[in-house]
């Protein structure tokens, strides 16, 4: 699967607490992109997410927004390895 490229991503901010996690979860569906999305201990919300490039740049301009109530103050995006996750899931 060679047009599956992965990334991860911590963004912080006004990131917990509104509904992040839960409405990446919902955004990534609709993508069609798979992975994984979790609180850290400092606030920030860290993701892993991986698909097509259009639909994992479309996740990630998404989580540089957030939802509503968020208030995104940075992104931090690394390059990495497909997992070959099937779903999105919150953790």
């Amino acid at each position: 699967m060679s047009d599956v490229i992965a990334r991860d991503v911590v963004v912080s901010g006004l990131v917990q607490g509104v509904f992040f996690r839960a409405s990446a979860h919902d955004q990534a569906l609709q993508l069609g992109v798979t992975g994984w999305v979790c609180n850290e201990q400092d606030g920030s919300v860290r993701a892993h997410v991986e698909g097509p490039a259009r639909n994992v740049a479309a996740m990630l301009d998404w989580c540089s927004k957030g939802p509503p109530r968020a208030v995104v103050r940075s992104v931090d995006v690394t390059e990495t390895q497909p997992t070959g996750a099937g779903t999105f899931e919150v953790l």
